[in-house]
This record gives structure tokens, sequence and C-alpha cells, in this order.
């Protein structure tokens, strides 16, 4: 199965050699309004990010209103809700969906969702979405992936519970099946994770057995596991946005504000600059400091024919005289004329 070391999303290549791509996830913030959904987008895309993120799908595509215990949360932020009544609250209108795509066209942003059935990725292709996120759940519904993939646009696979197996299964499911390209990104699917679990080594562990490019989809608090990501070769990062957490909402609690967001955007395209490559020359900001290294300077003067000791030669600031390395060289040695303090030693002021 060939893989894909590039992708390309709405223009922008994604993958080694680019600049982390910045994905705002919208959730389910808007807190049932399309004005607050709306006011997220333009927030959002003043933050700097490359993308927004919304989620596709009802309560009735996503899980049943069924009284069972499996279908009631038990734990975390959710506790005691069943998953029907979460998920309807949560859930982004398909119906608002041109208006949200429409807003992100008008403010020269990239908009794409993550689709939970085929009624989902068939709104979602209608839109012209140019590329489709599977969330971590999903990450075993090949089908689901399947047919997302057979709509020619990347996928991006989030991981979070998957093994290997089940993450190469869904690479390849969505590769065989159309997909011009996938991202996998690392998750640790605990909403909010903390940072101890975030374990994001996995980022460089995952590129090198995938060959594709990696990310991470971040729950942990603040920034620092998304810019340690970078760092380690992320190439995409996704994280949760609200206008408030004060605002409440489901997913507010491990969502970062907007002046943080932007701050975000900022660490993480400005620790993949500094990555750079590996080199021992000079740089730029490097050559007008090479003057003040140290080097071998007259610190007593010395008449012509005596010899050099510790006393009269030292090893200071600036780098004008001969490299500190040939002190033992030209200790002993007999000055060729009178020597000056202050003086850059040079081997035309030495016998040799």
């Amino acid at each position: 199965m060939s893989t894909h070391p590039q992708v390309e999303i709405a223009g922008r290549k994604v993958g080694a050699g680019h600049e982390p791509f910045v994905i705002c996830e919208l959730s389910g913030n808007h807190n049932g309004s399309l004005e607050r959904a709306l006011a997220m987008i333009d927030a959002a895309a003043a933050t700097g990010c490359d993308a927004v993120k919304i989620q596709t799908y009802t309560a009735d595509t996503i899980t049943m209103d069924v009284d069972r215990p499996e279908f009631r949360i038990r734990g975390g932020l959710w506790d005691g809700r069943s998953l029907y009544e979460l998920y309807r609250e949560a859930q982004t209108p398909y119906e608002w969906h041109a208006a949200l795509f429409r807003r992100a066209r008008e403010l020269g942003v990239i908009l794409f969702s993550s689709p939970f059935d085929e009624t989902a990725v068939d709104l979602l292709a209608g839109l012209d979405a140019p590329a489709y996120k599977i969330a971590s759940f999903e990450a075993v519904d090949l089908p689901l992936i399947r047919y997302a993939a057979s709509k020619g646009k990347p996928l991006i696979i989030s991981t979070g519970m998957a093994n290997l197996a089940e993450i190469e299964a869904a690479r390849d499911a969505a590769l065989s099946a159309g997909a011009p390209g996938v991202v996998l990104l690392h998750c640790v699917s605990s909403y909010p994770a903390p940072l101890e679990d975030a374990n994001v080594r996995t980022v460089a562990d995952m590129a090198q057995r995938f060959a594709c490019p990696v990310g991470l989809s971040d729950h942990t608090p603040g920034t620092a596991a998304a810019v340690a990501a970078v760092a380690l070769g992320a190439s995409v990062i996704e994280k949760h946005f609200t206008l408030a957490r004060a605002d409440g909402g489901p997913d507010a609690a491990f969502s970062l504000e907007p002046a943080e967001f932007a701050a975000l955007v900022r660490d993480c395209k400005a620790a993949w600059r500094a990555l750079g490559r590996a080199q021992y020359d000079l740089v730029g900001a490097e050559r007008g400091n090479v003057q003040f290294r140290r080097s071998l300077y007259v610190a007593a003067d010395v008449k012509a024919g005596e010899p050099l000791t510790r006393l009269n030669v030292r090893s200071i600031r600036p780098g004008d005289g001969l490299p500190p390395a040939e002190l033992e060289a030209v200790l002993g040695r007999p000055a060729t004329r009178d020597l000056r303090r202050g003086e850059p030693l040079a081997w035309d002021m030495v016998s040799r």
C-alpha cells in the first residue's frame, strides 16, 4: 500500500517541510446558537488558524435514545448524562452548514467537518468540503472511512484508543477507497486529558511507522503538548475553541479562548521555524559576533627577544588574535619585536 508523505487541503500542503496546519475545533461550543457559531468562525479566523472544523451529526445518526446503562456516561465532565441527551445538545444542525461554510469562505479560512454517518458525508460533499475528519471513536468504522474516502478528498484520522493494527487498517481503508492522502493524529480520548497522559513522543513514532503526515489532536490544558508535538514532527495540530469558557458548552472546559488560541498558533509556528536543520556552521545572526570570541592578546609590554609567558599573554575577548588553542605553542617563544599591552597576538610577533 503506497502512502503519501504530504497531502493537500484546499491548496495548502500539509506534511514534512511545511509549517504546522493548525485546526480550530468548534465542536458543540456554539451552545445551540447559529449566531454564536458564526461568531466563533469569525473569532477563529482572527486567531490565524489554518482551518476551522465542525462536527456533522444528529443525535439519531450517532446514537439511539435508549434507556440502558451502556447508553449513559459514567465519570468525567458528562457524568450521568445519556449519549442521546449529550449529542442532542452538542449537534451542529444540518441546516446551519451552508451558512457556516459561506461565512468561512467570506473570511478566507478553510472549513471542514467530522462526519459520523453517510448522510453527513453526503451533506459535506454537497458543500465541497476540502477534507474529512474521522473522529477517534469512529476510527474503527471502516465502512464510514471508505465512504468518506470515496469522495476523493484527504482524510484526517484521530487515533485515540486505536491500536497499531486498527490504525493501519483505517489508513489502508482510506487510501484504497480513493482518499488522495491521509493524516494520522495522535490523540488521547479523555476530556480533558492530563498532560502526563499526552505521550506526544507517539507523534514521532507514528511518522516512522506509517510514512504519512502525523499530528496531534490535543485535549490537554494549555498549549505545551501542542508545541512539544511540533518539535517532534507534528504537521497538524487540532485544538478545541470557545469564545469564553465561562459561557459553558459541552467541551468548554478543555477549550482555548481566542487570545489563548492565537498564542497556540503563534507558538506552534514559531516552534516549527526554530527547528530549522542540523548544522554547525555560522548562521547569519552569529557572524557579527565572531569578533567577540576569545583569542590571544598581549597582556603586558614585552621587549623584543623576551619570552612569552602566562603573565604577558592571555586568552580574552575579543577575537582578533590567535586562537586560544595556540597558547601552548607560543609560550616560551621570544617576541620578534617590542609588543605593547592590548595588541592581538599574531604569528609574525613570535619567533618560530
